[in-house]
């Protein structure tokens, strides 16, 4: 174990443009994980970790105190830093003392098929990191077996980093076990088509109301538009079936995270 004791050390430098640029994410294929458990679910995940930086001033926990033990001697570099450096370089307030620089797992979506991803989420063009992460979370909790996330350049629509400290924080690490694929739209149509999926839209103006699908067909593929456009006809025309929520209040629509974990239920409940 060594000490970062300057602010101007290349590691805490790298930390903080890897919180806040996602340039350097996709430049160098790192990101990090803050956290207790966060960290904790990389290392039980057997995630490829560069390094963990840790504050002994704030780390109490005898389970995290362990982590840095054991990836220590797995031969994880692990970094002392003082607590004022530690506070000033994470990116919430109140940090719990640990976090790990990690390399992205890299999967392509010619290594997922029917075979192995019986079921799960498309994303189109997805804003906002929280939303990422909070779904990631859900399909764990049903039972899916992952995420794609599409983006459009049709449509000049563009998915925000799953890497993204906020898309990480909300997965509550569920991002370290199941793949999070990143690909076009058109890619996905054609190999979802070659793989034989079911594909499922959302929509507003959809006839059928979800919960009178009594039964979904695997192998299938829930297709959630953006938070602020939904499903474009285009996109919404390689969809199978397409479903509403109804909506009885004043509001038009859910948050994203919430109507996809509605259909997931709905989904797992009836597959």
């Amino acid at each position: 174990m060594k000490n970062l004791t300057s602010r101007n050390n290349p590691k805490i430098k790298q930390v903080h443009q890897l919180l806040s640029q996602r340039k350097q994410r996709d430049v160098s294929g790192l990101f990090v994980v803050e956290g207790i458990r966060h960290v904790g679910e990389a290392c039980a995940a057997k995630a490829h970790l560069e390094y963990i930086c840790y504050a002994p001033e704030m780390l109490t926990s005898d389970f995290a105190l362990q982590l840095v033990q054991e990836q220590s001697h797995l031969g994880i570099p692990c970094f002392a830093v003082e607590k004022d450096t530690f506070t000033g370089m994470a990116s919430k307030d109140n940090p719990q003392g640990i976090l790990a620089v990690v390399h992205k797992p890299g999967i392509q979506l010619d290594s997922i098929s029917a075979g192995n991803f019986k079921w799960g989420v498309a994303l189109v063009a997805p804003q906002d990191p929280g939303n990422i992460g909070s779904i990631l979370r859900t399909i764990d909790a049903v039972g899916a077996r992952g995420l794609l996330l599409l983006d459009d350049p049709a449509y000049n629509q563009f998915c925000a980093d799953p890497f993204h400290p906020g898309s990480v924080r909300a997965s509550m690490g569920a991002i370290f076990w199941y793949p999070v694929v990143s690909t076009t739209f058109s890619s996905f149509v054609q190999w979802a088509r070659v793989q034989g999926y079911h594909i499922y839209g959302t929509s507003a103006h959809a006839s059928v109301d979800y919960r009178s699908s009594k039964q979904f067909e695997s192998p299938l593929i829930l297709l959630m538009g953006s938070e602020r456009e939904g499903l474009t006809a285009t996109q919404s025309e390689v969809c199978d079936v397409m479903v509403r929520i109804p909506m009885q209040g004043r509001v038009t629509s859910l948050n994203l995270a919430i109507a996809t974990g509605v259909m997931l239920y709905a989904i797992s409940s009836n597959l």
